[in-house]
């Protein structure tokens, strides 16, 4: 941890939370009470930050300087503006590939796929604000670097995501292993978004009824289903054969 990726100090964390930065997480000092700390416990809530008690010793040994007993954790990765990436390309008259993740949270899945995307030309990965896979170091370590190259786009609401993308016509395409079309069937041509769900809730019912097309990979073992990250690399390159 470097003092590029902290802040520290209870106004100025609040601050930066406001102002769009992505804090990873925040370390707070036990015991830590008080008016402007119920401030940033609340602020924290409000964007789903996780928060962490910890030992007064691991604060100091975190920063220096008066931080009142807590340090933010910033994400290294920037985010990005999917409308903007996406009418950049169809200004361009140029197909649009975006991932769209819905609830997977694993960050060795997330730094599989963004490796396989970003190796696949994918334009953007969409995830949600709350409740998604933290966007850290070890997303990074994963995806072999892949994060810093590929955009990663965090949507308050994931469907409004899908209808602006339904507007510019795109075709949604969602993953499920329940699902009865064989993705060797399906036509990828034009703008496409490819939307893969969690590996123990699937897609959620709000997104999965915005989809054109459900497509599932067919299994010849016992195993009910594949590890996300492998199925998204069978799909995102069948998307570009």
């Amino acid at each position: 941890m470097t003092k590029e990726n902290t802040i520290y100090g209870i106004r100025a964390i609040i601050e930066a939370i406001d102002s769009g930065k992505s804090i990873e997480k925040i370390y707070v000092k036990h015991g830590l009470l008080g008016e402007l700390f119920n401030e940033l416990r609340k602020t924290a809530q409000r964007y789903d930050i996780p928060m962490q008690y910890v030992p007064g010793e691991k604060i100091n040994k975190l920063v220096q300087g008066n931080h009142q007993g807590v340090v933010a954790v910033i994400s290294p990765v920037e985010f990005h503006d999917i409308t903007g990436i996406v009418n950049k390309r169809v200004a361009e008259r140029k197909n649009s590939f975006v991932i769209v993740l819905d609830g997977i949270t694993d960050v060795r899945n997330f730094g599989a796929i963004a490796r396989t995307a970003e190796s696949a030309g994918v334009d953007a990965i969409v995830i949600p604000e709350k409740g998604s896979v933290p966007v850290n170091a070890d997303a990074i370590k994963t995806s072999a670097g892949a994060l810093f190259r590929i955009p990663v786009c965090k949507a308050a609401k994931p469907w409004y995501v899908l209808k602006f993308l339904k507007e510019l016509n795109f075709t949604i395409i969602g993953a499920s292993e329940k699902a009865e079309v064989d993705y060797r069937s399906v036509d990828y041509s034009g703008n496409i978004a490819l939307i893969f769900g969690s590996e123990e809730k699937g897609i959620s019912p709000q997104l999965l009824k915005m989809c054109d097309k459900v497509i599932a990979i067919p299994l010849k073992g016992e195993t009910a289903s594949l590890n996300v990250s492998v199925a998204a690399g069978i799909l995102m390159f069948e998307a570009i054969k």
